[in-house]
């Protein structure tokens, strides 16, 4: 059986009061015997509840209890307190809805900003005391509040999607750091959640929280689940990239965020991490490997998490509530291929070489050696990149430098060998000497009649031409 105890200090204090005039009221006493039991009564010395001391009561107040017990029960030797008690009776009615009303608009301010700013304005006197002010608002359930627990404008309310694959929640945890031999080596774990059912859809334990590792989980939980409506992540800076948002835009997901500072509005995913902390991470005993860790807490999703009941479903499993949901078809390979294609401007040296995330590739056409040209990289398998120009997707492939040393060098034109054409075009005869004037002209000139008409300027030079051998 629980300890039976007094509910409240005022029951306590009465159950006391009662214990030292008890033996009066069971007693049938008259006047001069009553009297010698109270004087005796008080010469004892007790320790009231929540006293530090003992001290010793007066024979009017314990004669005060008895009759009161007399005429009210154990509810009459109960204390009550005043009437006015954190009123602040020396305050105005005016200043006492002035204090009020400042503390339902401002309820992170201190007391005593507040008195202090009232004095300096001539709203409050000087002998407005601070503690008169706090008895007051506590009296009034007006407590400060710090500035991170102030509501918000509007009322949290409990909230749910209304569906499987409605919303997801994707989130990072960080876990301890590992050692491993001499290298310490900390751990991630990215998650992505779904709402109506808590289902977890994908996790992966990982050593980073980089936006690829979770762009990577996306793309295997799209694979197996289908499409979300909307993701709905926090405000860091694995979630606030640029080549999440685009891939989200090319797959119709809505991309959400949380407001900041908001920690309750991502509630079902905190919820999941304290569960994942509590059951599995804070007991993983001797791991040797990221791997080994990620094995652990995936048998702990599918043994205990996934099919065991959970109060935000109604005690239902939440596999058996996600598979209740609408069949989602699920997204092809090549549609996530192209929906997590990132470009990138790069310049092709001029060993028809370029670097592409630390790696050397080298261009299959020699002609693009110099040139400024797109390269496609997809985030979704970590297939090989590929230059698009032209209109053309050119194949790129590593280079193997002593493969190079015995590879016949291709032309660096497409379109074959210099000597295999067919055009006619010489640009040498533009550089061929220039003959004499004479040599262009007949060997004999007949002339008919002297009406031959001639411009003045050509007449001289042709008579003489024409009179010499």
């Amino acid at each position: 059986m629980e300890r039976l105890v007094p509910k409240d200090h005022r029951e306590e204090v009465a159950v006391f009061r009662h214990g030292l005039i008890g033996e009066l009221v069971s007693r049938s006493l008259d006047h001069g015997e009553r009297m010698a039991q109270l004087r005796r009564l008080s010469g004892e010395r007790v320790r009231p509840p929540g006293a530090d001391s003992t001290r010793c009561y007066s024979i009017p107040t314990l004669e005060r209890w008895l009759y009161a017990f007399k005429r009210g029960g154990l509810a009459a030797l109960a204390p009550h307190p005043r009437a006015d008690q954190g009123r602040g009776r020396d305050l105005d009615p005016a200043l006492r809805e002035l204090l009020c009303d400042i503390r339902r608009e401002h309820p992170s301010v201190s007391v005593t900003m507040i008195v202090r700013t009232l004095q300096h304005e001539g709203r409050a006197s000087s002998e407005l005391k601070e503690c008169t002010v706090r008895r007051m608002l506590a009296a009034a359930s007006l407590p400060r509040l710090a500035p991170a627990d102030r509501p918000g404008p509007r009322t949290r309310l409990r909230w749910q999607a209304e569906r499987p694959n409605a919303l997801w929640h994707g989130d990072v945890c960080h876990g301890p750091t590992l050692v491993f031999g001499e290298q310490r080596v900390p751990i991630r774990i990215h998650a992505l959640l779904d709402d109506a059912s808590r289902y977890v859809v994908a996790l992966r334990v990982a050593d980073n929280e980089r936006e690829e590792t979770m762009l990577s989980l996306f793309s295997d939980a799209l694979t197996m689940h289908g499409r979300p409506d909307a993701l709905y992540l926090d405000n860091g800076s694995t979630y606030r990239g640029a080549v999440l948002a685009t891939a989200c835009a090319r797959l119709g997901v809505s991309l959400l965020h949380a407001r900041p500072y908001d920690p309750e509005a991502r509630g079902k995913m905190e919820r999941f991490w304290r569960t994942l902390r509590g059951q599995a991470l804070d007991h993983l005993g001797h791991v040797t490997s990221l791997a080994e860790v990620d094995q652990k807490l995936h048998a702990w999703l599918s043994r205990y998490y996934q099919t065991g009941p959970h109060a935000g479903v109604f005690g239902r499993a939440p596999a058996a509530v996600f598979a209740e949901g609408d069949a989602k078809v699920r997204v092809e390979p090549d549609v996530l291929r192209e929906a997590l294609m990132v470009r990138t401007q790069r310049r092709v040296h001029k060993d028809a070489t370029l670097s592409v995330d630390g790696a050397l590739y080298e261009v299959a056409h020699g002609y693009l050696a110099g040139q400024m040209v797109t390269v496609a990289t997809s985030l979704f398998d970590g297939a090989e990149p590929f230059v698009e120009a032209d209109g053309r997707r050119v194949s790129l492939s590593l280079v193997n430098p002593v493969a190079n040393s015995r590879r016949r060098r291709a032309p660096r034109h497409p379109g074959g060998d210099r000597a295999a054409r067919t055009v006619d075009f010489d640009p040498s005869c533009t550089l061929a000497p220039l003959a004499p004037a004479a040599a262009a002209l007949p060997a004999t000139i007949e002339i008919d009649n002297d009406d031959i008409f001639l411009p003045d300027r050509l007449r001289p030079p042709l008579r003489t031409f024409l009179q010499g051998d």
